[in-house]
C-alpha cells in the first residue's frame, strides 16, 4: 500500500493549501451548513476539524481546503454570511502551530519489532497497543512529521492507520475568541 499525500496524486492540478480557523456557535448543523458551501463551490476539504473552545457554546472548526483557480475570499465572504459563524481567519502556516494525530498499526513480529521501536523512539511516538505480530503506534505533530513517520513504517507493512484532521491555532498571545466574544451571538 503506498500512501499518497494530496498534491502528490497523480493526474491532479497543482493547488495551494489553505488554513482556515473558525469561529461557530455551538448548534446542530452548523457543520452540515459550512461544509456544504465548500462543496457547493468546488472546493476540496483536506482536512476538517471541529471541537470546542474556552467558551461555552462557541466551537472552532479548522478547515484546510486546496484551491485550484477559485478564489477562497468568495469561500470567506460566502462563509462570514452564514449566521451561526462567529469569526473567520486564515492562518499562515509559518504564523501558527499546526498539529495532527496519527494511530497506526504496524506488522512487527519477532524480527522486525526492534527496528519498528527504532522508528518511534526516532520519530518521538508512543507504543499504544502491543500484539504478538503488530504494534499500534501513536504521535501527534505537523502534517510533514506524520508523513515522514508514515513513509518510514510502510516497508514493515500499514495494517490500519487513522489520522486526525488538522488543528492549528496563530503563534502569539493575542487569541481569536476575544474579538469573537463581543459579537453578540445570533440565533438561526
Amino acid at each position: 500500500m503506498t500512501l499518497l499525500q494530496p498534491a502528490q496524486q497523480v493526474g491532479r492540478t497543482p493547488t495551494t493549501r489553505h488554513t482556515l480557523s473558525v469561529l461557530v456557535q455551538d448548534v446542530p448543523g452548523v457543520l452540515a451548513r459550512v461544509a456544504g458551501l465548500f462543496s457547493r463551490r468546488g472546493f476540496n476539504i483536506v482536512s476538517l476539524a471541529v471541537g470546542p473552545t474556552e467558551q461555552v457554546g462557541v466551537s472552532r472548526m479548522t478547515v484546510v481546503v486546496d484551491v485550484e483557480s477559485l478564489p477562497l475570499e468568495q469561500v470567506v465572504k460566502q462563509l462570514n454570511k452564514l449566521v451561526n459563524v462567529l469569526k473567520i481567519v486564515e492562518l499562515d502556516p509559518g504564523a501558527a502551530v499546526q498539529r495532527e494525530l496519527l494511530l497506526v498499526k504496524v506488522r512487527a513480529d519477532a524480527t522486525t519489532r526492534a527496528q519498528v521501536l527504532d522508528v518511534v523512539q526516532l520519530f518521538r511516538a508512543h507504543v499504544v497497543d502491543v500484539a504478538p505480530e503488530a504494534l499500534t503506534i501513536e504521535t501527534t505533530g505537523e502534517p510533514d512529521k506524520i508523513a515522514a513517520l508514515l513513509r518510514m513504517l510502510e516497508p514493515f507493512g500499514v495494517r490500519e492507520l487513522v489520522q486526525s484532521g488538522q488543528v492549528a491555532l496563530a503563534r502569539g498571545s493575542r487569541a481569536m475568541t476575544d474579538r469573537a466574544a463581543d459579537r453578540p451571538l445570533r440565533s438561526a
